[in-house]
């Protein structure tokens, strides 16, 4: 039975007859499974003003209570993992062991954020000049709103809405339109952890529905994590509209093997990056740097038989390590990505063009892909390809490899494998890159530490998590304060006299 995925404003769900939306499919069938319209500008609108008179009340709610709700809605969170984790995986592809760990990383993310109190805890300076004080305090912005990706579609809506409402603002959120159902669900819980009606809303939509956000006066701040293309846009627009903005755009992760590195434990971790959730994280791994005249080809010996070996299917299916990619058009832009390395001389070692699962024809699979003798010319090491393909570049010595990394337009993630602490510790130093691993595959830091990366993968000033979050949804006031002395001040706090 095909289902409709609502809007949720003001505490409900809200379903609109739209002629524009958009069809819902389980990657893994290729089938339709649901349907989902997008918001009208009357639609948007109607959550900015339930956000607006939310906000009031919610910025002034004391801190400790809206942690209390933060520590209701975390234990559901908790409770729901399982369920949560059905949903990433009915509308995403990916296996339920993946959407597992994205929902961890979203509780960690609350848990990080039930400490409010002292996160928002101000400055005092007393008698800075004679009987003078100054006080800092933090403020909340007001409406604050947010588009989220398909790749992680609990995740990172909780990564953008939890801090937010923290620091007493209220926020809409536009998820996904590939795979809107798991947003609606985190509304759901918040709602039932006690949340207030229009502190936290979601309306569906496409382009039309962002541009509806980003240009609406009532909005103070915007986030969005998409395409670097579409990061940029959002960002460009949103600070000309006078918003306080960050956005997070594409990455072409880089892992340097050194000669001298476990290469057992390298390749095993490579290919969990390279090809865990198809490809389809900012954060995978997608170009190995063989540094050194034999690791290369000696790497090459140890990925082979693990790619091979990696069981493809259904999410919800016991043993398998890698699902459909969300949509037939992303796999056919994975396709032309790797027919066009073809084309420009790339070695392919591995060919995943057509794999066809026996039980599921019409899914959309493609098999884990691997090239070597890459070059940093070619469209398939420049472009972030978002699929489960692998690139092999060869550098003859560190300082080689290093600046390789170094002029890639991206800068989100790397990582190094090595023995040698020195080496390990130059490389830290000295890439451009926001995110390091030595030894890490995936280098994504616990809640408390920022998240984000550099050059063409962010925009804005500000990174995700602890208190860079903090910092971007809040803004700060200073008060200084002295008191004259009056006739009461000089008497004292003496009893009424009713001789007086």
């Amino acid at each position: 039975m095909v289902y409709s995925v609502p809007h949720y404003i003001a505490g409900k769900p809200h379903l609109e007859t739209n002629s524009e939306g958009q069809d819902i499919y389980n990657p893994a069938f290729g089938e339709k499974i649901g349907r989902v319209d997008f918001a009208t500008k009357i639609t948007c609108d109607n959550a900015v003003r339930a956000a607006q008179k939310a906000w009031g009340p919610w910025s002034m709610t004391p801190a400790i209570k809206r942690a209390r709700i933060l520590f209701k809605f975390r234990d559901l969170l908790e409770t729901h993992q399982q369920d949560l984790a059905a949903l990433i995986t009915r509308e995403h592809g990916k296996t339920i062991d993946d959407a597992k760990g994205s929902v961890a990383r979203a509780i960690e993310v609350v848990e990080f954020h039930c400490g409010l109190v002292s996160q928002l805890q101000g400055t005092f300076s007393g008698n800075v000049s004679s009987q003078i004080d100054c006080t800092t305090i933090r403020q909340p912005l007001g409406v604050c709103a947010g588009v989220s990706p398909f790749n992680f579609p609990v995740m990172v809506p909780v990564w953008m809405m939890i801090p937010a409402i923290a620091c007493g603002n209220t926020f809409i959120l536009k998820p996904s339109e590939q795979n809107p159902s798991a947003a609606i669900r985190l509304l759901e819980l918040l709602t039932e952890a006690g949340l207030p009606p229009g502190v936290a809303n979601c309306v569906q939509g496409n382009k039309t529905t962002v541009d509806a956000l980003l240009t609406h006066q009532g909005i103070a701040s915007f986030t969005a994590v998409a395409s670097t293309a579409v990061a940029e846009s959002i960002y460009k627009t949103a600070i000309a509209q006078g918003k306080r903005a960050h956005t997070f755009g594409g990455a072409k992760n880089h892992c340097l093997v050194m000669p001298d590195a476990d290469l057992d434990q390298a390749s095993n971790a490579i290919v969990g990056a390279a090809y865990g959730a198809a490809g389809e994280r900012c954060m995978a791994i997608s170009v190995v740097v063989a540094v050194g005249k034999n690791t290369a080809e000696a790497l090459i010996t140890k990925l082979l038989p693990l790619i091979n070996a990696i069981k493809i299917g259904k999410g919800d299916e016991s043993g398998i390590d890698m699902g459909p990619l969300i949509s037939a058009q992303q796999k056919n832009r994975v396709l032309t990505a790797i027919e066009q390395g073809i084309k420009e001389g790339a070695s392919l070692l591995i060919d995943g063009r057509n794999y066809q699962h026996p039980n599921y024809p019409q899914g959309f699979f493609v098999g884990p892909t691997l090239f070597d003798q890459v070059t940093d010319t070619m469209s398939i090491y420049q472009n972030e390809i978002f699929g489960p393909v692998l690139v092999i570049v060869r550098a003859e010595h560190f300082e080689e490899a290093l600046a390789l990394v170094n002029r890639h337009q991206y800068g989100n993630g790397t990582a190094i494998f090595t023995k040698d602490g020195y080496t390990a510790r130059e490389y830290s130093e000295r890439v451009q890159v926001g995110m390091v691993g030595i030894n890490i595959p995936i280098p994504v830091p616990i809640a408390n530490h920022p998240f984000g990366g550099w050059k063409h993968s962010v925009f804005g000033d500000t990174n995700m998590h602890g208190e860079e979050s903090i910092r971007f949804y809040t803004k700060l006031k200073t008060i200084t304060c002295k008191w004259p002395l009056t006739a009461l001040s000089e008497r004292g706090f003496a009893m009424p006299n009713h001789g007086e």
